[in-house]
């Protein structure tokens, strides 16, 4: 096994939400809920979700062909496929064996990673030391989600929080001293119960009674999930520069997962930085768990915000619970194809 020498980062990136938007308006005429509330609360004012016929494997090979054509790179390239989701299309297989076959990527080994919204960025860790490890030339991280698929919609405190939607980046060599240059990653599984998805799974599989119950959506303690993103964003953050061997002071843009925009001003607060170096589209998708941060980071590169040589700190947290952060500096040539 041969020590990957150069850097890692990510030389391709590519989203994809779905076409309807549901606006908090929309909301009011289903649930006890207001516009004012929503906004004032979390910052959200609409999402997107996905149509009858589409699956969360649908959505990530939208998203990875885009990202495959920013990076110039065809799909039998291709070594390792990772899909972070928390609503894959089954059991089994996973999404990243069903996007594999579309996209073509024969030689590709492929495995989903399941930590909730922090997903995207365990999956960027796990794929760039798969790299550098010499396993590996080309690696395919994907973030993506149905989660309206899994949401109460009579359930005012969570039906107006979450959306549809995938992101996902091709991740290869890059000069030494860009890309990935500091990771932190965490979990406190004490807290398992605070966010989670009760059935369907060996614990409570489905039956009648679990169907009764509502079991099979989303639960979650929204004050103390609340109270545990405050606390670990910024100090996940923190960490990640510090094993990069920067600060606060280093950031260009901070990329944080789109749960809240009060969670997401906390975090700058910690960081010191000023709200224009942070990257915010809450109030357009809201929160799309494991597709946020690619999405964001998608938008801030494609829209300029992000340049070549800037410092980004990516950084999310969601059920297990996890949080996870990274350090990217950004190196990326021109490799679109037109």
């Amino acid at each position: 096994m041969e020590m990957n020498e150069n850097g890692v980062g990510i030389i391709g990136l590519g989203c994809y939400v779905p076409e309807k938007i549901v606006t908090n308006k929309d909301l009011e005429k289903i649930v006890d809920t207001s516009d004012e509330w929503i906004v004032d609360r979390t910052g959200i004012r609409e999402r997107r979700v996905v149509s009858e016929d589409m699956a969360t494997s649908d959505l990530a090979v939208k998203a990875a062909q885009k990202a495959l054509a920013d990076a110039g790179v065809a799909g039998e390239e291709i070594d390792l496929i990772i899909a972070a989701t928390a609503t894959p299309d089954m059991a089994f297989p996973s999404v990243a064996c069903l996007v594999q076959a579309e996209i073509k990527a024969s030689k590709a080994a492929a495995f989903d990673l399941t930590a909730g919204c922090s997903g995207f960025v365990y999956a960027l860790v796990v794929g760039s030391q798969m790299i550098k490890a010499g396993l590996y030339k080309k690696v395919l991280v994907i973030g993506a989600e149905t989660l309206s698929r899994i949401l109460d919609w009579t359930d005012r405190n969570t039906c107006v929080l979450f959306g549809d939607g995938a992101g996902a980046a091709v991740l290869g060599a890059v000069d030494a001293g860009c890309g990935i240059i500091g990771a932190h990653l965490g979990a406190d599984g004490a807290g398992g119960d605070l966010l989670k998805l009760p059935a369907g799974g060996s614990r409570l599989p489905a039956s009648a009674e679990t169907v009764s119950q509502r079991l099979h959506f989303v639960h979650m303690n929204g004050n103390e999930v609340f109270k545990f993103a405050v606390k670990v964003m910024g100090e996940a953050a923190v960490k990640a520069l510090e094993s990069a061997g920067l600060s606060s002071k280093d950031v260009d843009y901070l990329v944080p997962h789109q749960a809240n925009i009060r969670i997401i001003q906390s975090a700058a607060k910690r960081l010191k930085l000023p709200i224009e170096k942070v990257i915010i589209n809450v109030d357009k998708y809201g929160n799309t768990s494991a597709a946020s941060i690619p999405i964001a980071l998608d938008e801030a590169v494609k829209s300029g915000k992000i340049k070549n040589g800037d410092v980004a700190v990516l950084v999310g947290f969601g059920a297990g619970l996890t949080w996870a952060s990274c350090v990217l500096k950004w190196c990326k040539e021109d490799k679109t194809i037109a």
